[in-house]
């Protein structure tokens, strides 16, 4: 019974993401081309808010931040764990300024979904070294223009019991080369509301993300990544911990 409702409830949140997807999709689409690229992905992101509140109060998924207070006159490279579909919602309801996520670019299969993504996130092919520079070099010209950008260093959706997979070294670098600080957060129960080995056990409730202190790479040379990724492991792990 159990699943049999779930399955139904599943089914009923997938028809609100797409219903509310294809009814944003004409606006991002237009302010994507008509504006420059920052003032369009700006607009866009208030389209991204709508679309994100109104699944929240659709579903009965509801989603809430705590945690250090954020500066929003600076530019952050926002890291944190990935472990459901639901953090993408999560992060656009949360995160209180534009941002630039970097994202694999096998999402873009998905109808009306892909065509947003593929206006509003940096795509990488990991498979491919010329896919990553490029990556690279537009998360690079983001930040130089004064906008954040989202990278979940665990590379892809945590499936372990482990709080957290390794990090991957990109987001340091990044952070390091650019003198960009780094902002911690942690999605703390996402999972439990929507495993993504059992999806029919998606259940209503409450969302919680938390934000750390941001963690200054200012004056850091490359000698220092490893410092810099560990400090901010154990920044993350201490916010899911703690919850």
């Amino acid at each position: 019974m159990r699943k049999l409702l779930g399955g139904f409830y599943l089914g009923y949140s997938a028809i609100v993401f797409f219903i509310l997807m294809v009814i944003v999709c004409p606006f991002i689409l237009i302010s994507t081309g008509i504006f420059k690229e920052k003032t369009g992905r700006k607009i866009s992101f208030y389209f991204l808010k709508f679309w994100a509140w109104s699944f929240s109060v659709f579903t009965f998924l509801w989603f809430t931040a705590g945690g250090e207070k954020i500066d929003t006159s600076r530019a952050y490279i926002y890291v944190g764990n990935h472990s459901s579909f639901l953090d993408a919602v999560a992060i656009v309801i949360c995160i209180p300024q534009a941002f630039s996520p970097l994202g694999k670019i096998e999402m873009l299969k998905i109808p009306v979904f892909g065509w947003i993504y593929k206006r509003l996130v940096v795509m990488i092919d990991r498979s491919s070294r010329e896919s990553r520079d490029h990556s690279v070099a537009e998360l690079r010209k983001d930040l130089a223009d004064g906008q954040s950008i989202l990278i979940f260093p665990e590379g892809t959706m945590n499936k372990s019991n482990q709080p957290l997979n390794p990090f991957y070294d990109g987001a340091f670098r990044l952070a390091i080369e650019t003198q960009t600080p780094i902002l911690p957060f942690a999605i703390l129960n996402s999972k439990a509301h929507f495993h993504r080995t059992n999806p029919l056990l998606l259940n209503p409730g409450m969302i919680r993300t938390v934000f750390g202190e941001a963690i200054e790479a200012k004056g850091f040379v490359a000698d220092d990544l490893e410092m810099l990724k560990e400090k901010t492991f154990n920044a993350i792990l201490e916010l899911l911990i703690k919850k």
